[in-house]
Parts: structure tokens; C-alpha cells; sequence
């Protein structure tokens, strides 16, 4: 097969860049950041009165929040670093998965974190410890309350996805510089996993707060001990399965997995018309609401790469096209 490969000047003659952050990177970092200094005063405030006071119950739980700060702080400084970094040459496809990299290691942390709540709590059923009730639920409610309030701020809900910009880049195979698309993305490729990360680190706690609570209301009243350290190891389960989840969602990202949004599918429909075939088609996401594509085509009427660039433009979600196209061999 003989190759069709042209360089197509950027529209207005100037270079493109590779800004794939999502729609709301900066308000998404100024809302982490406000969780993060909202939990890092609380952490220092329980630290320092259980310090004062004596009371381990205060410390532990301190101890026990400045694990999530500094989760949170990670999350912070990655939109930092991907806003920063986003016009460097030296990331090829642009800075939109730092916030992957950086879930991924929210995801490890809130592991770590699941396994210790576990131990801890099969420690207590051989163990029995003296619970101080009244100063435990307050802790509780005290922590319960600070979640809430980080929660709201970062709670993402079904209509807050990313409005991502198709829009691809005319050189080298043909890059395709197309329209710009402000289509609505399917939620889940569009979804911010750093912000997704820190949530699931202040919904962890809230939800552990909900749950000491249950327990030590039981315990207090009903004198069932047993149901402190039972609910430890069922709040260790679920955030172990928030875990996983997040593992897996970020880390597919992270070695490029191919997105399930029918991409592939449109990206077909558009280009296999008149006998013409894709013959290799790669795609990944590059960034929350972005995707790149690198695609082969055969034709037996090759056409300029400006063709192909329309036929793709419009197509939610995806923001930079390399075509190749190829002279299908004539039949003896």
C-alpha cells in the first residue's frame, strides 16, 4: 500500500497546544483546597486538645484525619501541577492525567487505610478497650459535621460532568483540527478521578462518623460493645470496595485503556463509507472529557486529510485525531 501523509497549517498559522484539563480543573482545585484546610484544622485542633486533655480518643482520630489531609493535599497539588504544566512540551499529550496518577494514589492510601480499620477492629474483638462513651460520640458528631461540609463542597452530582472541546490538531498524519464540540459527555469519561478521590476520602470519614455513631449510641444505651469494633470492620469493607473501584477506574486510564463510550463505533460510522476501511484504530483518554485517537485508513480513493477532518469533527469527546491514509493496491 502507498501512503498519503500531509502537514495542514493550523487554521490561523499558529501552533496548537495539548490543554486537556477538564471544564472545571480550576474550580475543582479551589474546592479541594478548602477541604484541605478544613480538614488540616480540625486535625490540628483534635490533636492539640487531646494532647491537652489527655484523651486518645481525640489523638487517634486526629491521627486518624491527617492520613485524609494529606490525601487531599495530594489532589490539591496535583491540579496544581497539571494547570502549571499544561503548556510543557514535555508532556506529549498534555498534563490531563495527573489527576489520574494522582486518584490512583488516593486509591492506594484509602486501601491502607481500610486494612488499618480492619486490624484495628479484629484487635478489639480479642481485646476489649474502655470506650468513654459521651466523649467518643461527641468526637463523632464533631467529625460527622466537618465531613458534611467537605462533602457538599466536593459532591460532583449527575449534572456537574465535564463539557469537553473536540478539538483536534491539523498537522503531521493529518491531525485533525476539526470543530469545536460542546456536546454533553457520557459522565463517566468525562468524570474528574482526582476530584473523585478526594471525595471518596471525606465520604469515608462521614461515613465511618455515621456508623461510630450507630455503635456507640447502641453501646452506651443497649450495652452492646461488641457492635463498636463490628461496625469498624464493615466500614473497612466498603471503603476497601471504594478502593478497588477507583484503582481500577484510574488505572485503566493510566496504561490507556480504550474507552468504553462508543467512540470506536463513531469513529467507523464516520470513515468506512464508499468502500474506504479502518484498518487500525487506537484510542485512550487524555484527559477528563478528552480522548485521542491515531487511526489507519485504506481507500482506493485516497482524499486530503482535510476530508477525513470533517467527517470527524462533532464527535463528542474527542480531542486530538492523527489519520493516516493509505492507497488501497489496484486488483490484477
Amino acid at each position: 500500500m502507498s501512503g498519503l501523509a500531509q502537514h495542514i497549517p493550523h487554521p490561523d498559522g499558529l501552533a496548537h497546544d495539548h490543554v486537556f484539563l477538564g471544564a472545571r480543573h480550576d474550580r475543582n482545585q479551589r474546592r479541594t483546597l478548602i477541604v484541605v484546610a478544613i480538614t488540616a484544622a480540625t486535625m490540628i485542633i483534635e490533636i492539640v486538645a487531646g494532647y491537652f486533655y489527655g484523651s486518645m480518643a481525640l489523638l487517634a482520630d486526629g491521627f486518624h484525619m491527617s492520613t485524609h489531609a494529606g490525601a487531599l493535599l495530594v489532589a490539591a497539588l496535583a491540579y496544581r501541577y497539571a494547570r502549571r504544566h499544561a503548556h510543557d512540551p514535555a508532556f506529549s499529550f498534555g498534563t490531563g492525567k495527573i489527576g489520574d496518577l494522582a486518584a490512583f494514589a488516593s486509591a492506594v492510601v484509602l486501601g491502607v487505610v481500610a486494612l488499618l480499620i480492619a486490624a484495628d477492629s479484629l484487635w478489639r474483638f480479642a481485646s476489649p478497650v474502655t470506650i468513654h462513651f459521651e466523649q467518643a460520640i461527641l468526637i463523632a458528631v464533631i467529625g460527622l459535621f466537618v465531613n458534611l461540609v467537605s462533602v457538599t463542597l466536593l459532591h460532583e452530582g449527575h449534572d456537574h460532568g465535564d463539557h469537553g472541546h473536540a478539538h483536534g490538531h491539523g498537522h503531521g498524519h493529518g491531525h485533525d483540527h476539526g470543530s469545536h464540540d460542546h456536546g454533553h459527555h457520557h459522565h463517566h469519561e468525562a468524570r474528574d478521578h482526582n476530584l473523585r478521590a478526594a471525595y471518596l476520602h471525606v465520604a469515608a470519614d462521614a461515613m465511618t462518623s455515621v456508623l461510630a455513631i450507630g455503635a456507640l449510641v447502641a453501646g452506651r444505651f443497649l450495652g452492646w460493645v461488641w457492635l463498636d469494633p463490628a461496625i469498624g470492620v464493615l466500614g473497612a469493607v466498603l471503603i476497601a470496595s471504594w478502593s478497588i473501584s477507583l484503582l481500577r477506574e484510574s488505572g485503566a486510564i493510566l496504561v490507556d485503556a480504550a474507552p468504553g463510550t462508543g467512540l470506536d463505533a463513531a469513529v467507523r460510522a464516520r470513515l468506512e463509507r464508499g468502500g474506504d476501511h479502518v484498518t487500525d484504530l487506537h484510542l485512550w483518554r487524555v484527559g477528563p472529557g478528552h480522548h485521542a485517537a491515531v487511526i489507519s485508513l485504506v481507500t482506493a480513493t485516497p482524499a486530503e486529510p482535510a476530508h477525513y477532518k470533517t467527517a470527524l469533527s462533532g464527535i463528542h469527546g474527542l480531542s486530538h485525531v492523527t489519520v493516516e491514509v493509505n492507497a488501497a493496491r489496484a486488483a490484477p
